[in-house]
């Protein structure tokens, strides 16, 4: 995982597509350019669709950790 200070966490386990993207979306959408959000899903679809979203954002995805059934993605705000 990255190194740099985590902002914020939120746990999304539990909730499905579309509901981690867009919570982690509005999540982006307070924090401050360089700050680093946690995202944890248990959506095996959050892989794919949270990553897909941080390309199709510009934001810049610092690292992906599987842990069980869950995912911990690591995303620093670029913009």
């Amino acid at each position: 995982m990255s190194n740099e200070s985590t902002k914020k966490t939120i746990d999304m386990r539990g909730l499905f597509c579309p509901e981690p993207v867009f919570r982690t979306k509005i999540e982006m959408e307070r924090m401050g350019v360089g700050e680093v959000l946690k995202v944890i899903a248990d959506d095996p679809a959050s892989e794919e669709d949270i990553t897909g979203w941080v390309n199709r954002t510009g934001h810049q995805l610092l690292g992906i950790e599987k842990k069980d059934k869950d995912l911990e993605f690591s995303i620093k705000k670029v913009k």
